[in-house]
């Protein structure tokens, strides 16, 4: 019988005139281009309201940027996309944006870091690791069971659905709690990126500062990108900067979470907790913070051609409104409903201690 089978695949190629060897390339393409042609209808819909609103008004109120996330969330309010959508969604929505981000690094010159200093590196260590514990306690007062409020915690601390999903399987949270946790992310980060711009001018903000301040109290790589863009370039080289550190401390928390996990007394409830949970260290430190670390070396050494620059920075903005246009189609509202007031009022809160916490950082450490 697998004699036989292999003997008819070389006539069906024939018949259908596609090899196995030709036939990957087109599967990927009627799998993802879909999800693509979506996100970049949505992406097109975006210009052309950036470019209606200068010839109206003079100006840009709202870049595309912002209105990818917000017409995308329009759609999926409105609109579930199929599954026949997704992976192309998922792909823009991540590999995309990844791309984007590592792109982003030759933009990035030692001259930047330099303005960060150790003090600012040393200061997101400890804003996570103290926004944890706050969160964590917030969320226990609330009455939130403790894997619940450490996701909360977590997400809001460190990099929103990352987190959770690298910090759940760890503290063997529940399909619920990681579902509930994740709602809240995708749709209270959209809000965070409409409203943190509106705190330059309230707080008088310098462009580093507000970078930092986006890079420390938004959720996720995309988001803060969404939130620095259209106020200055070096608002978005810095919060870049910043959250990418926020991320690289989800190694060492995952690690302690491990560590108190397995000494916890619920291991002893069933012979399956007894197993060591493992460590996916591709995924705590992904590919692309690598390349952006590349990057900014090469960039600091003078190896990236200046003539460069100005495209690579504008693939990287292009990339980065077709991730937005995604991550707005992953938005459902509706799911914020639906996880309960005790688990908004604890998101809620966290996130107003984070930017507390965040803007004590700026002014202790005194940046201009």
């Amino acid at each position: 019988m697998i004699e036989n089978a292999m003997s008819l695949q070389p006539e069906a190629s024939l018949l259908t005139g596609i090899t196995p060897a030709t036939s990957r390339p087109l599967v990927w393409l009627r799998t993802y281009t879909p999800g693509i042609a979506l996100c970049i209808a949505v992406t097109l819909a975006a210009f052309g309201l950036q470019l209606a609103e200068q010839r109206l008004f003079g100006r840009a109120w709202l870049e595309a940027l912002v209105l990818a996330i917000l017409i995308g969330t329009a759609v999926r309010s409105l609109w579930k996309p199929a599954l026949y959508w997704h992976a192309g969604i998922n792909f823009s929505a991540k590999t995309l944006l990844e791309i984007a981000v590592v792109l982003l690094g030759a933009s990035l010159s030692a001259q930047t870091l330099k303005a960060a200093g150790a003090g600012l590196l040393a200061g997101i260590v400890a804003v996570v690791a103290v926004t944890i514990l706050i969160s964590y306690g917030i969320g226990r007062l609330l009455g939130l069971h403790h894997r619940l409020a450490m996701l909360v915690a977590c997400g809001n601390s460190i990099c929103g659905n990352s987190a959770i999903a690298a910090v759940a399987p760890v503290i063997r949270a529940h399909g619920d709690d990681v579902a509930a946790s994740i709602a809240f992310t995708a749709v209270l980060g959209v809000i965070v990126v409409l409203g943190l711009p509106l705190l330059v001018p309230l707080l008088h903000l310098s462009n580093l500062q507000y970078g930092v301040l986006a890079g420390l109290t938004v959720y996720a790589v995309p988001q803060v990108l969404a939130a620095t863009i259209p106020v200055s370039a070096l608002s978005a080289h810095l919060g870049t900067l910043v959250k990418l550190v926020r991320v690289l401390m989800l190694g060492p928390v995952i690690l302690v979470l491990s560590i108190v996990s397995s000494r916890g007394a619920d291991l002893a409830t069933s012979p399956s907790a007894q197993k060591k949970p493992q460590l996916a260290w591709h995924k705590i430190v992904p590919w692309f913070i690598v390349g952006f670390l590349v990057l900014v070396g090469l960039r600091s050494a003078n190896l990236v051609p200046t003539v460069l620059l100005q495209p690579i920075s504008s693939m990287a903005n292009v990339l980065t409104i077709i991730s937005m246009a995604a991550l707005g189609l992953g938005v459902d509202v509706r799911m914020v409903a639906k996880a309960g007031p005790r688990v908004t009022l604890a998101v809620v809160l966290s996130i107003v201690a984070l930017t507390l916490i965040s803007l004590m950082l700026i002014r202790a450490l005194g940046l201009a």
